[in-house]
């Protein structure tokens, strides 16, 4: 539930439980109210109906003994008078009688004899009073004693009232209960509200602690907004819809020289006109208008401290909560040194294509003398051996043994140098010529390469230990060449053991290359002697003892350079040597992959 609708749930329990505590005690007290008039009414009910029977009672009695004092001589107008009345009154409090006790049987039927003892009784009283006109008063007198014996109305008259008093003492027994209900009642309204009340109390509370606990959360967040917005090393400014500061951090103060707490300063009349072009006031415009956002807006601004600076300057639209204007939220990155490493980097690579110019003319020498090695080295050579031949030919049986030699050495060192010359070339063929990558197996040319260098010593004890290789990215024929010339040293440099141990192991470094070993228990090499190794026409052991002519492992690392890899060896003499070469570990798309190391 969102909190709209709790609030919208919350405030209608409220509502709800002020009804119950104001419109519940209204209801419970009204309702009393009338119990307590009804009461009253039947209370007041009875008291009449007692009294009517006790009037007609009384007034029947004294109509009677006024006609006994009648019948004693007092004939004055007022014992007459009362005598007579019994005939006007006594009818209209019995009807009156009759309806007060129309909802009762018991009295109506009590009724109904009074009336008719009433009548009688009113009939003889008149008899009596016409007898004493008559002038006979014994006759009278005995129609008095006949109403009396007669048509007595003492007992209905003590019936209803009887009737009326139980009545009445149960309506007050009713009325009793009716009030202790009532108070039960408000004993539980007052409950009820007390409880209600103290429920609003605790939730009002509650909820003032929590609305203040929010309000310092929601400070305390905008403080750390503050704080934060200050803190930012990036110049950050608010603006209005007119383009007048709102809020302005810390960074764009110092850097166009504002006092941080001025407020509605125009963007034009900050840092001395630093903000007056006009392109860029009507793209800010723009902004605030058509909601454009505005994206690295480059452009130099003379700061405060005089200098030209390059900018990038971002904007966009804040749209308020509250439903009032927007305003501009404006960024200003400083990328004066980035513009400056620009500048520079377009002047070196100015001055790399004059050094790369330069080095194509290095190259196309390096060809060009190559070419004239190759053939005008080559020529004096052969001269050398042909006139060698021939002049052991032309001697023949003349020459002797010294002589022999003599030209046994002109024609081998001949012969050598051609060799030095063909492997020159070919060294400097490896730095020139593009590489041609695709994806090598290092395993198929291993084997190659062990085969190519076990078929000239095929007497020999040779124990390999080939690790599986993996696949790389490279030049197939150079890397071919690179593990020909270190198993051919492998094997070549084990040729005064009597089994020849030769491994060959891969790992990944650190930085995820690939690392390839070739081991050997062979001769070795003095370590002091190891920058010496990869040098062209560079040897630590005597070509008496092994041949070759220091080119092969110059090679390598020609070729190893040119794939971004290094080469390095360890060795101790007579124990055997260690070369390592690395190679970028890429997959057959060229991406580099990470060491699992």
């Amino acid at each position: 539930m969102t909190t709209r609708g709790i609030m919208r749930w919350r405030t209608a329990g409220l509502l709800l439980a002020m009804l119950i505590i104001v419109g519940l005690p209204y209801v419970v007290t009204l309702q009393g109210a009338r119990d307590t008039e009804r009461a009253s009414e039947w209370v007041a009910r009875s008291t009449e109906v007692k009294a009517l029977a006790y009037r007609i009672a009384y007034v029947v009695h004294d109509s009677e003994a006024a006609s006994y004092r009648l019948l004693a001589g007092d004939a004055n107008a007022a014992t007459r008078a009362r005598a007579e009345r019994v005939g006007n009154e006594v009818s209209p409090l019995l009807q009156k009688l009759r309806g007060m006790t129309r909802n009762n049987p018991d009295q109506q039927t009590l009724m109904g004899s009074l009336a008719a003892s009433v009548n009688g009784r009113l009939t003889l009283m008149n008899q009596a009073l016409e007898r004493l006109r008559q002038g006979n008063p014994a006759g009278a007198r005995q129609s008095l004693r006949d109403a009396d014996d007669l048509f007595g109305m003492d007992p209905q008259i003590a019936g209803i009232v009887q009737i009326e008093d139980g009545l009445l003492q149960q309506r007050q027994q009713a009325a009793a209960r009716q009030s202790l209900e009532g108070r039960i009642v408000l004993s539980i309204t007052a409950l009820a509200q007390l409880l209600l009340l103290t429920i609003i109390v605790v939730t009002s509370e509650r909820q003032i602690g929590r609305r203040q606990l929010a309000e310092t959360r929601e400070g305390r967040a905008v403080l750390r907004s503050q704080l934060i917005f200050q803190a930012v090393r990036e110049p950050i400014a608010l603006f209005d819809e007119n383009l007048n500061s709102l809020l302005v951090n810390n960074a764009f103060s110092e850097l166009y020289g504002m006092d941080p707490r001025q407020r509605s300063l125009p963007l034009v009349q900050i840092g001395h006109g630093a903000w007056s072009e006009g392109v860029l006031l009507q793209r800010l415009n723009d902004v605030l208008l058509r909601d454009r956002e505005l994206w690295d807006y480059e452009m130099v601004q003379r700061t405060v401290d005089g200098i030209d600076r390059h900018v990038l300057i971002n904007a966009r639209r804040l749209q308020q909560q509250d439903g009032g204007m927007p305003a501009l939220l404006l960024t200003v990155s400083d990328v004066t040194t980035r513009a400056l490493a620009e500048q520079q980097v377009n002047e070196l690579n100015h001055q790399l294509e004059g050094k790369v110019a330069q080095i194509s003319d290095v190259n196309r020498e390096l060809e060009a003398f190559s070419y004239s090695v190759s053939h005008d080295l080559r020529a004096p050579l052969r001269h050398i051996a042909g006139f060698a031949r021939k002049l052991e030919q032309h001697l023949d049986e003349r020459l002797d043994e010294k002589a022999g030699h003599y030209i046994e050495v002109i024609a081998g060192s001949a012969q050598r140098m051609a060799v030095l010359i063909d492997d020159l070339l070919v060294f400097s063929r490896l730095g020139r010529g593009a590489l041609r990558l695709q994806a090598v197996d290092m395993q198929s040319l291993v084997d190659e390469a062990r085969a190519l260098a076990e078929s000239g010593v095929s007497e020999r004890r040779i124990v390999w230990n080939i690790a599986p290789l993996p696949m790389v990215i490279g030049d197939e024929n150079m890397l071919r060449t690179v593990w020909q010339n270190l198993l051919a040293n492998a094997v070549k440099y084990t040729g005064h053991c009597e089994v020849a141990r030769i491994e060959v192991s891969v790992r990944q470094g650190r930085n995820g290359d690939y690392e390839f070993t070739v081991s050997d228990n062979g001769a070795g090499f003095d370590m002091q002697y190891a920058d010496k190794l990869f040098g062209v026409f560079q040897r630590l052991h005597k070509a008496s003892e092994f041949p070759g002519n220091g080119i092969g492992l110059a090679n390598v690392r020609r070729i190893v350079a040119r794939h971004g890899g290094r080469v390095w060896a360890e060795a101790e003499s007579g124990r055997g040597a260690h070369f390592h070469f690395s190679l970028p570990a890429t997959d057959a798309s060229g991406t580099r992959t990470e060491s699992k190391t």
